[in-house]
């Protein structure tokens, strides 16, 4: 059916609309910095207050999103987002910007897990990887056109009027969310392809899914590339400022243009997981691959010049943002029958302490050692020891299945 495209255009563009916002702090990071006389610890702190709710947040939505229409969930979410940012415009501060952007992430908890399940829910297996990787191109969108706008917006207007400007596109995305997303018509069979179980099972017994070895991998490696992609937002304008001496205007273009390679990351990567033999998984660890390769970059003198580092960027962009495509596909087929908004809810959840950590905890590393190597030499053995860990458990059920294969009949 084509209103399944339809459905998918909307949940993306709701996606990117209410993250438009958070996703161009880092862009507007030289700005903010003079005009809030910020340090780098301070503006990464911005990044994980809109992120701080949502460690709760997810794991109420997605138990609402298994009770109630996705509609008016992700619907009132975004109009949440959209008046937190109306009403910060007026903050006096750091202070309330930072209480403003709590109120943000309440908002903005129903619309990362509510979007994807919408998508799960008019897609099948063959093409479900394609839609929920378009999906989640949302996020880096959305960073793209904000990349773009808002440092304009910061520069000419001053900084509380990207609020307005966040807060108004946020409205909009509610609007045509609610007014066009439906539930399939006849209820699609849920990823595993199992019957539908009760919605009203107690909490207790669905967190008995963290035991599941899929639900590992996916938590380290959510946990890590999070954690990659924070680093990616929060430190790609001030490192080629102060590190390749681009100016401020043309680092921030880069950072557009590292939005952009996530956004075909996403899409690429989640169609590529489709058609891979080895399953979706195997395209996360490729991502990983490629994150450590680009983070050595970094840490040699290569990374100086304005030239490596930024096709070091936009790789970092491709594969360190577009990594989210599979992972949110093979997520939600790994979810127990009738439990796919709880678990996107609960794994969205856990990689939040990530979220919330990392922005902050990179920019203190980059503050006390003056430098960004020590920033991206704790991204690259993190990435390096969940890869060695997830692969080797990834891979033990194919040699099982091998060995029994081999083995004779009993």
């Amino acid at each position: 059916m084509t209103y399944r495209w339809i459905i998918l255009g909307v949940a993306t563009f709701t996606q990117a609309a209410s993250g438009f916002f958070v996703q161009g702090i880092g862009a507007m990071g030289v700005h903010l910095e003079r005009d809030l006389d910020l340090s780098t610890a301070q503006l990464g702190l911005l990044v994980s207050a809109s992120q701080l709710v949502p460690l709760v947040g997810l794991l109420v939505a997605g138990e609402l999103l298994d009770r109630y229409d996705e509609r008016w969930v992700v619907g009132l979410g975004a109009c949440v987002v959209a008046v937190s940012l109306g009403v910060g415009s007026m903050a006096p501060g750091y202070l309330s910007l930072l209480v403003v952007l709590l109120m943000v992430g309440a908002g903005y908890s129903t619309v990362q897990p509510g979007g994807s399940k919408s998508v799960a829910s008019w897609f099948d297996a063959s093409q479900r990887g394609l839609a929920m990787g378009i999906r989640q191109a949302g996020v880096p969108l959305g960073g793209v056109f904000a990349a773009a706008a808002l440092p304009l917006v910061a520069a000419a207007l001053g900084w509380r009027a990207t609020l307005v400007a966040g807060g108004l596109v946020a409205l909009v995305g509610a609007v045509a969310f609610m007014g066009v997303y439906r539930r399939p018509p006849v209820p699609a069979a849920p990823p595993g392809g199992e019957p539908r179980e009760s919605a009203a099972e107690r909490p207790g017994t669905r967190l008995r899914m963290l035991r599941d070895p899929r639900m590992t991998r996916i938590l380290l490696s959510g946990t890590c590339l999070v954690s990659v992609h924070s680093g990616i937002g929060v430190l790609t304008v001030l490192y080629l400022h102060e590190v390749t001496s681009l100016g401020a205007g043309s680092a921030a273009l880069v950072y557009v243009a590292v939005q952009g390679a996530g956004v075909a990351g996403r899409v690429c990567l989640a169609a590529w997981s489709d058609r891979l033999g080895a399953g979706r998984y195997a395209s996360v660890m490729a991502c990983m691959v490629a994150v450590i390769a680009a983070m050595v970059v970094l840490m040699t003198p290569l990374g100086r010049s304005p030239e490596v580092a930024c096709l070091t960027f936009a790789w970092l962009g491709f594969f360190g943002i577009g990594w989210y495509g599979p992972w949110v596909a093979y997520l939600a087929e790994s979810a127990p029958s009738g439990k796919t908004g709880f678990a996107l809810g609960l794994a969205m959840a856990v990689t939040q302490i990530a979220v919330i950590v990392a922005p902050p905890a990179l920019g203190f590393l980059k503050d006390v050692t003056h430098g960004f190597t020590a920033a991206w030499a704790v991204l690259c053995g993190m990435t390096a020891v969940v890869l060695a860990v997830t692969a080797r458990e990834a891979q033990r059920p194919v040699l099982e299945k091998c060995w029994k294969s081999l083995a004779p009949d009993q």
